[in-house]
């Protein structure tokens, strides 16, 4: 069946009836694409041709036309291999028939079960399910339940879906929790040896309130640089991190099961952490007045911010105190202060800290770092698991102080490393793509700033841009077109420097509880202080090397621990990312109908997102939502614009929004234009309006039925479907909260 957004013009390339290899990325719309292996442009899929592939299989397609545009449509060849990962959703009971609706989507079919294959389960409740029979052209696919995780409305479900549906090991081996279980409890004489006592220090650390592992001490202390009539004013600054590398060796379990999460990941109110607790909580916790292990990073710095010296050794520390970052901010900005003198002893250090905290910072500016003040927020959620509240995280004067300590301990060991030649994990930032600078320029151009950015440009022309529009207006919408304009950061033995950050080599070694790449650098720190080389062909990383069809040279083999580690930090954000989006539907499912004030962060070509006042929520207004005219979207200015009125909307405009409607599965929050120009002083007081044409009240009506439907287990009416797959395939889109939006669109 031809699909009618395609012709047969010639076609723009000569890629016509060739075959190609890929993974498909299927849409809820019943389409999908073929992600291609070589990067090229992605393959339209049809309905029809969807029917019988799932999302994230590997196939092998051929390119069988163009459209208009010159886009590629293709038609599946062959199942190369289909993921053997379950697959998560609800279980539906309608007709006698037993089917699974995945929560993902993009999967775009239900699943059957036969009756003997649901296990315990029950109707509604969310189960894990195995493929038995893959899908055809005229058929359904087929499985069978392995796990049932319970009710949709349990607390903590949405955690217990995402790390299923982004496939993060949540489980430790009985191999790891055999071998953290015989781990001391407390350091031994043993491991003291040929390590530097700074048991006198006056090291402490840091962090959150609801910080529970502490990888990182600070002391600073000012002395003198050079010798004699020469002799300068400095700092010397010492950083310790937890030596993981001393208890987690290559090719042990705890090591195996670390490399395969290769990060921590984090969810409001849990943690899934890359080490056992004993390890994360415990011996590698830098507890106040507790031995603990360290690396450490002893730095002497100038006045002018610059490391002047450096050098790394194992060492037996012990934390002073434990410091949050309030605490310590309320202590630099009252030295007479109340937490000043509870802290009596300590405040001369932090001291310290802030004035060596300071020549940084001058260093910074000096290589012209990238700067942009963002507002990161936090979700604060009830004992049910649901938002209570979103506030805004302040970064204070202690925030900015760690970071500064850390990027310097990074950047040591950056340097240490190249400078013996050996081979490691940088941690990569490089500048814009060709594509992205063009747009920031014909942007920043029509903008008329008298700003822009070279051919070749550097990180500061960025912050000086930053820096000459921070009192504009329109600030947020021309800092967000520099942040975009950036490439994603990446692990990678190939060092080409850190761009954001202006650093001509750069590492993470500051969090090897939580990283993987830190230990890593750890390790070969390790190995050459005892003139050693450290080989990474270790069982932890062969699974990575043999994916790429025999890799077994050193080069090849760091460069698939680096793959692996900046897949699995994506992966790890991308459920952190799907969990808060499912909090903050289910939180403004409570709200349809209130007005709020907003503005507008990002402008497409479908419409416009806006961020609530208070709230921090994001949601869309769609293009067809902006009243009765064709708007144009000019990419160079990034604003949408009425042909007949004239009305623009960019980045940064304030508006009146109503919330229309909230999409639990597809985590999207809609909005409805109330009116523009809500005062910038006050957050607008949510209210609720008359809705003239009943949308929003349908659509809370609608939802409160469907909660009450699911929850009491009632079925969906037979007499509009009297297909017993159609039947069920409805009651499995009503009772999973779905909502139909008025206009198709793609994000």
């Amino acid at each position: 069946m031809k699909n009618n957004n395609f012709s047969n013009a010639a076609p723009v390339s000569n890629e016509l009836m060739s075959e190609v290899e890929g993974t498909v990325q299927g849409h809820r719309d019943g389409h999908g694409f073929l992600v291609r292996d070589d990067r090229q442009p992605d393959l339209y899929l049809s309905p029809q041709e969807m029917r019988a592939v799932l999302h994230r299989d590997r196939v092998k397609a051929r390119v069988i036309r163009y459209d208009r545009k010159g886009r590629p449509e293709g038609r599946v060849l062959e199942i190369i291999e289909r993921k053997k990962a379950p697959i998560i959703g609800r279980l539906l009971h309608e007709s006698g028939i037993w089917l699974v609706a995945p929560e993902d989507k993009r999967y775009g079919q239900d699943i059957m079960v036969p009756k003997n294959a649901i296990a315990n389960a029950t109707a509604g409740q969310v189960v894990a399910i195995e493929l038995t029979e893959p899908p055809s052209l005229y058929s359904q696919p087929m499985g069978r339940v392995t796990e049932v995780l319970g009710e949709i409305d349990d607390p903590g479900m949405e955690i217990e879906i995402a790390v299923r549906k982004y496939e993060v090991p949540h489980r430790f081996s009985p191999e790891t929790l055999a071998q953290a279980a015989g781990l001391p409890d407390k350091i031994r004489a043993v491991d003291r040896k040929d390590r530097i006592d700074l048991t006198d220090v006056a090291l402490v650390t840091i962090d959150g309130e609801d910080a529970r592992d502490f990888d990182d001490a600070v002391y600073c202390e000012p002395v003198k640089l050079g010798r004699g009539k020469a002799a300068f004013d400095g700092w010397r600054l010492v950083v310790a991190i937890a030596d993981v590398s001393h208890y987690v060796k290559p090719n042990e379990p705890i090591d195996e099961d670390a490399y395969e999460r290769a990060t921590s990941v984090y969810f409001p109110r849990r943690v899934i952490p890359m080490l056992p607790e004993k390890l994360s909580n415990g011996l590698c916790s830098l507890n106040p007045n507790e031995d603990r292990l360290a690396m450490v990073c002893d730095m002497l710095i100038t006045a002018g911010g610059e490391i002047h010296a450096y050098q790394f050794f194992p060492a037996v520390i012990c934390s002073q105190a434990r410091f949050t970052y309030n605490e310590v901010a309320a202590i630099l900005g009252n030295t007479r202060g109340p937490e000043a003198a509870r802290r009596k002893d300590l405040v001369p250090h932090l001291l310290h800290l802030h004035e060596v905290y300071r020549a940084l910072l001058k260093e910074r500016a000096r290589r012209g770092a990238v700067d942009f003040e963002t507002t990161e927020t936090q979700i604060v959620c009830d004992d049910n698991g649901r938002i209570e509240k979103i506030v805004p995280r302040t970064r204070t004067e202690a925030h900015k102080l760690i970071e500064e300590a850390m990027l310097a301990a990074n950047v040591c060991s950056a340097d240490f490393i190249a400078q013996h030649k050996h081979p490691s994990l940088y941690r990569v930032h490089e500048g814009p793509t060709p594509e992205k600078k063009t747009l920031l320029q014909n942007y920043l151009k029509a903008l008329g700033l008298g700003l822009s950015v070279s051919d070749d440009p550097k990180p500061g022309e960025f912050q000086a841009i930053a820096a000459a529009t921070k009192d504009r207006p329109d600030a947020m919408q021309i800092h967000t077109m520099l942040l975009r304009s950036m490439q994603q950061a990446i692990y990678t033995p190939i060092n080409s420097g850190h761009f954001g950050l202006a650093y001509e080599a750069y590492t993470h070694f500051t969090s090897p509880i939580r990283r993987y790449p830190d230990l890593l650098v750890h390790r070969v720190i390790k190995a050459l202080l005892h003139g050693r080389r450290y080989s990474i062909v270790t069982g932890a990383v062969e699974p990575a090397s043999k994916a790429k069809r025999g890799a077994h040279t050193e080069e090849e083999t760091w460069e698939a621990a680096g793959t692996h580690c900046s897949a699995n930090e994506r992966r790890a954000d991308e459920a952190s990312r799907d969990v808060e989006a499912w909090l903050k539907c289910r939180f403004m499912r409570e709200h349809l109908g209130e007005e709020y004030g907003g503005t507008v962060t990002a402008v497409t070509s479908f419409g416009l997102f806006v961020t609530l006042d208070g709230l921090y929520v994001e949601g869309l207004i769609h293009i067809t939502e902006l009243g009765g005219e064709y708007f144009k979207f000019d990419e160079a200015r990034q604003e949408l614009r009425g042909e007949r009125s004239g009305v623009r909307y960019t980045v940064g405009a304030r508006v009146r929004v109503q919330v229309s409607r909230v999409d639990l599965d597809g985590r999207k929050i809609d909005f409805r234009m109330v009116h523009e120009g809500t005062d910038d002083g006050i957050p607008a007081r949510p209210r609720k309006v008359v809705d003239k044409t009943g949308g929003a009240a349908a659509e809370l009506a609608s939802v409160k039925g469907a909660d009450r439907a699911a929850k009491a287990g009632t079925k969906a009416a037979k007499s509009r479907a009297p297909h017993p797959v159609r039947a069920a395939k409805s009651a499995a889109r009503k009772g999973s909260g779905k909502t139909a939006a008025k206009t198709p669109r793609r994000r």
